[in-house]
Formats: structure tokens, sequence, C-alpha cells
């Protein structure tokens, strides 16, 4: 099933490029914990390069995603920066494998 977000309350898509303080196992492991606990974060990656995660979060508007900035993300352990993209089009979304889609 296809679930439009707009009518349930998760309009605005969002990616957001967040540091840690420090990359030592029991703070992966915290962040990790707390943030599955985040039902807003859709998707959320472990990256090389110059940030530690990139998160997928859907939330209603602009003052939900500061409220869950404020309230929640900067407010894990460990957490130093985060970088915030709105997504202004989906341009291409699947989650079908390439190999299937031949």
């Amino acid at each position: 099933a296809q679930l439009n977000p707009r009518k349930l309350q998760a309009g605005l898509m969002l990616l957001v490029e967040l540091s840690l303080d420090r990359t030592t196992p029991d703070v992966f492991e915290r962040f990790r914990q707390a943030v599955l606990a985040i039902p807003e974060v859709m998707e959320c990656y472990l990256v090389a390069g110059g940030f530690d995660y990139v998160l997928k979060l859907r939330v209603a508007d602009m003052a939900d995603y500061r409220s869950l900035l404020n309230e929640k993300l900067t407010s894990i352990p460990g957490v130093l920066q985060t970088h915030t993209y709105v997504v202004i089009e989906d341009i291409k979304e699947t989650n079908c494998l390439p190999f299937l889609m031949r």
C-alpha cells in the first residue's frame, strides 16, 4: 500500500547530516538506541565522510522539525552538530533493488 505522507501529517521530508563528538563504540550504540526510539526518523545511515550519520525524517512542518531537532536530536548525548536539507521534491523514491528492476 502506498501511503500519502501529507494526509498522515508527515508531508515535510528532511535529510539531516549529523556529527558526534566522539566515535567510540559506546557513543555509537547510545546514538543508535536513541534514534531507534524516534518515530520521525524514517532511515538512518552510518556514513564515511564529513559527517557520521545521515538521517531521513518526515514531519508535518518546520515547526515540528524545530521541536524534533531541539527536543530529541540535539539532546542525544554525543551529538556535536547537524546540517539539515529540506527536500523540495521527490524525484525518485524506490524500495526495489536494481537487479529486480531489469
